[in-house]
């Protein structure tokens, strides 16, 4: 009766899936036993050891709670290096969308160390408003540049970040008018494709323009030059994640391409020496700077995280001796709270003053001896919101540039899997299937909105301090909240000799 009721097909079906699912038990049940096996008999882990199989389930744990920590229990402003409200407000920022919020803030006023803008009880109209100017940069060099935006796009590899990543930015640079740093990894195509203006970083292992005994060569630099999109040189003494520490770049990301671009064998990790070998002091720093200047005949500066006033005193000595036009074009001063896709803990956490001590101690000491007209000051190291631009043009920058605020603009979701070649979002992957996620193409508008509503929003700042246009914001335009929960005026707190000349006015 009951086959009767029931298809023999059916039954069939269901005897398969029975037969299928004994295999499969039997399957899992081998497989834990062997676990079980393995995790007794080794002596590497103690909690494996002591509880077999269990115990991976503390190590999964560890694994996903970062993860878990940043989408269901960290509040909005928690979360580090960059918690949830600015990230969202850049990714908004980058879809275009409104960036307006209600109900009030949720930033807490009374932390140490926020920043509250002094509004004028008079704001700039907006008819009055003018726009960012052109600053020139290197006016001594054969062929000086002259900078469209203050916000630019930090050093970042090509190596550490994915060919759509080096095309979205390029592009999407090129469409906001703003340079992109090439980083220490050389002059890839993929920089140039997209059209942006290219500032080439010079790096301790002087990836792209060395010779074969990875020496510097004026050969390789005088190529890289004639290139028109290259329009500056950085020498790259230290970063804020890594001061003292070279670059990493992890043997999995190191690709055919990429190891022919920096001249190094395939698949080896690429790490850079902790310094530039033939630059042994100030006076060798500032004969590099002028060789290479001299060379190339475009403006050239450096990049380094301060920690010392002393050796600024010994820099701007030195140059006062040669002659202000030995002086570097720019210095780019990255805070010791910078980032980076590899490095030692030690280093990320505790090397180098973070960019709100290392700014004004620059800005400071370069108006003290008379070189504000001569150098250019660059911002660096988590500076993705309007906010901390504002704060860095009161303090003094002629420009800011920002390296994760524009992987933002990509779709970074603070994976941290940036040395793994795992990114899930195709951005730091050199693997093809997680690249296939990154569009250039649309990535490019998404990077250009970022810039365009940062810059908006920056110049809003300025105009409700009462300036016309962002670079003449300083330090009474800001105060600091002390420890009392109470703000302090930033020119009290940071007092300059004489108010900083800015490049535009």
């Amino acid at each position: 009766m009951t086959n009767s009721i029931i298809p023999g097909w059916l039954l069939m079906t269901l005897e398969i899936m029975s037969y299928l699912f004994v295999f499969v038990v039997g399957l899992v049940m081998l497989a834990l036993v062997i676990i079980f096996i393995y995790d007794v008999s080794q002596k590497k882990q103690a909690i494996l050891r002591n509880f077999p199989v269990i115990g991976h389930f503390r190590y999964i744990f560890e694994r996903l709670g970062e993860f878990f920590r940043q989408y269901f229990f960290a509040m909005d402003r928690e979360e580090l290096p960059f918690n949830r409200a600015q990230r969202s407000w850049a990714y908004r920022a980058a879809k275009g969308a409104g960036n307006t919020v209600a109900f009030g803030s949720t930033k807490d006023l009374r932390e140490r160390g926020s920043v509250i803008f002094v509004n004028c009880p008079f704001p700039t109209l907006d008819e009055d408003a003018v726009p960012v100017q052109p600053v020139l940069i290197g006016e001594h060099c054969r062929q000086p540049y002259t900078a469209k935006s203050l916000f630019n796009i930090s050093g970042m590899s090509f190596g550490a970040l994915s060919i759509p990543a080096v095309l979205a930015l390029s592009s999407g640079a090129r469409l906001a008018g703003c340079w992109m740093n090439t980083g220490e990894g050389g002059l890839s195509p993929y920089h140039l494709q997209g059209g942006a203006d290219i500032v080439f970083q010079i790096g301790t292992a002087k990836y792209g323009v060395r010779d074969g005994e990875g020496n510097l060569s004026d050969e390789r630099l005088v190529e890289i030059a004639q290139h028109e999109q290259v329009k500056m040189f950085e020498l790259k003494l230290s970063q804020g994640a890594k001061p003292g520490k070279g670059g990493i770049l992890p043997g999995i990301k190191v690709t055919a391409e990429i190891a022919h671009i920096r001249g190094i064998p395939v698949h080896q990790d690429s790490i850079s020496p902790n310094r530039h070998k033939d630059i042994n002091n100030t006076s060798e720093l500032l004969d590099m700077i002028s060789h290479i200047r001299e060379v190339t005949g475009k403006p050239t500066g450096f990049k380094t995280v301060l920690s010392d006033a002393g050796w600024l005193d010994e820099l701007f000595q030195e140059v006062m001796q040669r002659g202000t036009d030995t002086a570097p074009d720019f210095i780019t001063v990255d805070g010791g709270d910078g980032g980076s896709g590899a490095a030692p803990m030690p280093l990320i956490d505790d090397v180098g003053l973070p960019l709100r001590e290392s700014l004004p101690m620059l800005v400071d000491k370069v108006t003290e001896y008379g070189l504000a007209r001569r150098i250019r000051i660059i911002a660096s190291g988590k500076l993705i919101t309007p906010t901390s631009v504002a704060w860095a043009l009161c303090h003094g920058a002629d420009f800011i540039v920002s390296a994760r605020g524009f992987l933002f603009s990509l779709g970074c979701i603070q994976a941290l899997q940036c040395n793994r070649n795992t990114c899930p979002t195709g951005i730091t992957t050199h693997n093809r299937r997680l690249q296939k996620g990154l569009d250039p193409a649309h990535k490019a508008v998404r990077v250009a909105s970022y810039h365009a509503n940062l810059t908006n929003e920056v110049c809003m700042i300025a105009h409700s301090c009462g300036v016309t246009k962002p670079r003449d914001l300083n330090r009474k335009h800001a105060r600091i909240v002390n420890e009392t929960g109470r703000s302090v005026p930033m020119d009290q707190l940071y007092p300059v000799i004489q108010q900083r000349y800015h490049a535009s006015s």
